[in-house]
């Protein structure tokens, strides 16, 4: 299998700040403080600043306050769909669509 390259300049600090923003945005959009969002979605409101602020945050989390905000749709359809750059990715893609697991000969045993 060819050796795929992503040239994405952006950092996980950069998206995780982004992430932060964005929910923070959402938040003061429909008017909620901390205290509320917490309330909502269970997620302490230390928790929640600490995100706000310094952008880390559990999957599970996020996933929560994200829902407690109504987003539900859109976290399920992240990364729902397949990327390519080239034909030759997509026929990749599609040969490997219904692949559940790794080859065990991918360690050369």
């Amino acid at each position: 299998m060819p050796l795929l390259y992503n040239f994405d300049i952006d950092t996980i600090s950069d998206i995780q700040k982004i992430l932060a923003q964005n929910l923070q945005k959402r938040r003061l959009e429909k008017g909620f403080s901390r205290n509320t969002l917490s309330e909502i979605s269970g997620i302490p409101a230390p928790t929640i600043a600490k995100f706000e602020q310094k952008f880390v945050i559990s999957l599970t989390s996020y996933i929560a306050l994200a829902k407690a905000l109504g987003y539900t749709k859109e976290i399920k359809e992240l990364l729902s769909q397949p990327l390519y750059d080239t034909m030759e990715e997509l026929e990749m893609i599609n040969k490997n669509k219904e692949r559940k697991r790794g080859s065990r000969n991918e360690t050369g045993k």
